[in-house]
């Protein structure tokens, strides 16, 4: 079993000499920590006590590194807030305690330290501050232990309240995909760079090939390959979540990476720079969370600016109150949801609120959209709550509407496993509540509306041109899919198509109950340009021509009659030869027959152009077209001036 303690409390407070105390490990490990005598950055010990493995995480206790302290803070599963006896509750008690219950972190311990400068009367003193403290949060029940880290008293008895603590945690859920928040980047020669922290999901298996997503000033992702794995000081073929965890990574230099970045599987998670969350403001905030007002938000081991939008009418979430809203950072992170992060003031840097992510990959939202937003980031967290991944995957899907998501998308979105987002996707689409469009992925309600307006579209067509055989399928996805994937209009087509609703050839669609049905006027035309082009057999007028003599007598236009003649088109009556020159069907059908006895009879299968006018009967005028024509469609081959019949 793996264990991540982190301590927490004000600053000279013994949390390093509990530490010592308990690991016999130092954990202030730079040289200005010696020097000055105060933790400034993280540091970190193990301790084994009978099979369980506790990972201490020390943080600084100093106002000024509460920012170390946050990147220390993240992924751990029991918090030791440490209160000195000879002090009491002091102000970064107060702020570490807030982060912690805001981390939502579910188990601690209180150590009260330094217990040997005090007499009883003060350490119970003391014990009254630290209950009043905890009253009714998650520390309220918890264990209290007084300890000196210099007489070793109480040091055992607290070892047995970590080994009965550990029993109490629950198994890390193993539905995320691996993230390493890295809270450390070093180089170690003969080996490379080197990262640190604490694996809060996943696992990470030496020859892996994974990914390093962006720090402050990165918006590109870095491949990088495991070139091994250290847990606790000790190489392993793989490390798990809860565990600290040491990353030999090949393919980087260490100088590229810095806290703040997160190791992740290839191509799983996704930069970011707006997420919607639900905020809670703390009960001792000096004012309430405004709309675009600049803060600190720690996700992880990363601290960035951002700016706030409330999600409400009010554009605020008022001081012990909790609240929708959308954070817009001005530089890169990754966020995955159910994520804790905590936001501090501006200035002065103050922790003031905190939360958890909802969508990671949200849009920003235009105020007209604010209720329809907050409904479903409602409907989000309640499904949550109930662990109903159906309804959660509708609405991230929900969010995409028209455009659907893909299971990268999905993937990055939800933060889920490959193989939890696939049976859950293969779940909803037996159900048919989410429907599947090649690679996409979009809701029922989004597909049926796509469906209705394609197929009005098309209705629309055959209404505006009763004459035309149907719609281009072009046109179609232009007027309908121009911003859509174009996997998702085939899909639609093929489920109209399955459905009966329409029918489609080549690259024409038209609706399934559609009839073309000529009025007098427009048969007395087709009557016209059938007769024209019959009688002209294979000396054809000009396009335009044909069309004039055809409305002679008629009240129509050469337009109009062009849509008449695109039936003889349509049903393959007449053939375009070129754009002048039109023949009817049959006539060409027999000229192919005179031209293969031809060829049967001579000897190389060779016809000159002379051979052909006189075999047609045709002047050069429409000779040089149809052999042109008939190369095209592999009836001849051109040799020089010559023809070989194939």
């Amino acid at each position: 079993m793996d264990i991540i303690i982190g301590t927490a409390g004000h600053i000279d407070h013994g949390k390093t000499a509990l530490v010592r105390a308990l690991t016999g490990v130092d954990a202030d490990r730079l040289p200005e920590e010696k020097r000055r005598g105060i933790t400034i950055d993280l540091g970190f010990a193990e301790l084994n006590l009978e099979g369980i493995r506790f990972g201490f995480v020390d943080v600084p206790g100093h106002e000024k590194f509460v920012k170390n302290m946050l990147a220390g803070a993240h992924g751990i599963d029991v918090v030791a807030l440490v209160i000195a006896a000879d002090e009491g509750v002091m102000p970064q008690t107060r702020e570490h305690f807030d982060i912690c219950r805001l981390l939502e972190v579910k188990t601690g311990i209180v150590v009260l330290t330094k217990t040997d400068l005090v007499d009883e009367e003060l350490l119970e003193l003391v014990r009254f501050e630290a209950a009043e403290l905890v009253q009714n949060s998650f520390l309220e029940n918890a264990p209290v232990i007084s300890v000196s880290a210099k007489t070793g008293a109480g040091i055992e008895e607290l070892k047995e309240i970590l080994k009965n603590t550990a029993q109490t945690i629950p198994v890390r859920e193993n539905e995320t995909v691996t993230l390493l928040p890295i809270d450390r980047a070093f180089s170690i020669k003969g080996f490379g760079a080197v990262v640190t922290g604490t694996l809060v999901s996943g696992e990470i298996a030496e020859g892996a090939e994974m990914e390093l997503l962006p720090g402050k000033d990165s918006s590109v992702t870095k491949k990088v390959r495991v070139r091994g794995v250290q847990t606790y000081g000790k190489t392993v073929v793989a490390a798990h979540a809860g565990q600290r965890t040491a990353v030999n990574l090949g393919g980087i230099d260490y100088t590229e990476i810095e806290r703040g970045m997160v190791l992740a599987e290839l191509n799983n998670l996704r930069q970011t720079q707006i997420f919607d969350a639900q905020i809670e403001v703390l009960n001792n905030a000096p004012r309430s969370l405004k709309s675009r007002q600049r803060v600190r938000v720690h996700v992880g081991t990363v601290e960035v600016l951002a700016r706030v939008q409330v999600l409400n009418e009010r554009n605020e979430i008022a001081v012990g109150e909790k609240g929708l809203a959308q954070l817009r950072l001005e530089t890169p992170i990754v966020a995955v949801p159910n994520e804790r992060f905590i936001v501090r003031s501006y200035s002065p840097q103050r922790t003031i609120a905190g939360g958890r992510i909802l969508d990671g990959l949200a849009v920003k939202h235009r105020r007209r959209d604010f209720a329809t937003t907050r409904t479903r980031l409602e409907k989000w967290l309640a499904a949550n709550a109930q662990n109903d991944k159906h309804t959660e995957l509708r609405l991230f899907l929900e969010t995409a509407d028209e455009h659907g998501l893909t299971t990268s998308d999905l993937q990055a979105r939800t933060g889920w496993r490959k193989e939890i987002l696939e049976n859950i996707l293969s779940e909803v689409i037996a159900k048919k509540s989410i429907i599947k469009a090649e690679e996409f992925f979009l809701t029922r309600t989004a597909f049926e509306n796509l469906l209705e307006k394609t197929f009005l579209e098309i209705e629309s067509h055959h209404r505006h041109e009763p004459l035309s055989r149907g719609i281009g399928r072009e046109t179609l996805r232009e007027k309908v899919f121009a911003h859509l994937p174009i996997e998702i209009f085939r899909g639609a087509l093929g489920e109209l198509e399955k459905r009966d609703l329409i029918t489609s050839e080549k690259d024409i669609v038209c609706a399934a109950s559609y009839n073309r049905i000529l009025s007098p006027i427009d048969q007395e035309l087709l009557n016209k340009l059938q007769q024209i082009y019959a009688l002209a057999k294979l000396e054809v007028p000009v396009l335009e021509n044909a069309l004039a003599e055809a409305v002679i007598g008629t009240k129509v236009t050469v337009e109009y009659a062009r849509k008449i003649f695109q039936l003889l088109l349509d049903t393959g009556e007449l053939v375009r030869v070129t754009p002048e020159f039109y023949f009817r069907r049959e006539y060409l059908t027999n000229l192919v027959g005179k031209m293969r006895e031809f060829a049967a009879a001579a000897p190389d299968k060779v016809i000159e152009v002379a051979q052909f006018k006189d075999l047609a009967g045709v002047s050069r005028k429409y000779a040089i077209p149809l052999l042109e024509y008939f190369d095209r469609e592999k009836v001849t081959r051109r040799a020089g001036d010559k023809r070989l019949l194939l």
